[in-house]
């Protein structure tokens, strides 16, 4: 509610005692009594028109707090709301990292020993591929020693046929 500043200022409480106390120094010191009277009637009469005024502001105090705490609380429902929801959101994606993160531990386990698995067969495949091309150099000089002593063995004996051949040739 906002205030009219263009009003009369009105009189404080302290002056409505004071003018209570005026008048009843003043009924003191008067000799008419009836005058008196009515000044203390108009005195109460304003003292009950300010303190019906102020209980009235108090009124209108009381249901401008009551208001701003109805939307206090709206907006602590809206937050909390807001704060379930963005929880909601974190947590299936929490749940989906940490079973990830679970899993890659699972196969950095299931590695370890199949990386040293796979050195070793390395190792034994190298060991395997040196003997066996060794063995195969082997077999390749074997075949040009056979193939050197096939050549040999048909030169002899064609010496020798070629021999005997002109042996029966001077026989004849």
């Amino acid at each position: 509610m906002q205030t009219n500043t263009t009003q009369k200022p009105e009189p404080t409480l302290q002056s409505v005692a004071n003018s209570g106390n005026m008048s009843f120094n003043s009924s003191i010191a008067s000799t008419t009594g009836v005058g008196d009277e009515e000044i203390t009637r108009s005195a109460l009469s304003n003292f009950k028109a300010k303190e019906e005024e102020i209980e009235k502001k108090k009124m209108e105090v009381r249901e401008r707090v009551q208001a701003q705490l109805g939307r206090v609380e709206e907006e602590t429902k809206r937050l909390a709301m807001i704060r379930e929801e963005l929880e909601g959101l974190a947590d299936p994606m929490r749940k989906e990292v940490s079973l990830v993160r679970k899993r890659i531990d699972v196969v950095n386990k299931e590695l370890k020993p199949l990386g040293t698995t796979v050195q070793k067969k390395e190792k034994e495949y190298k060991e395997a591929l040196d003997a066996f091309n060794d063995k195969n150099k082997e077999k390749v000089q074997l075949i040009n020693k056979l193939v050197e002593l096939v050549g040999e063995s048909e030169r002899l004996r064609m010496k020798k046929l070629e021999e005997l051949s002109k042996s029966i040739e001077s026989m004849h």
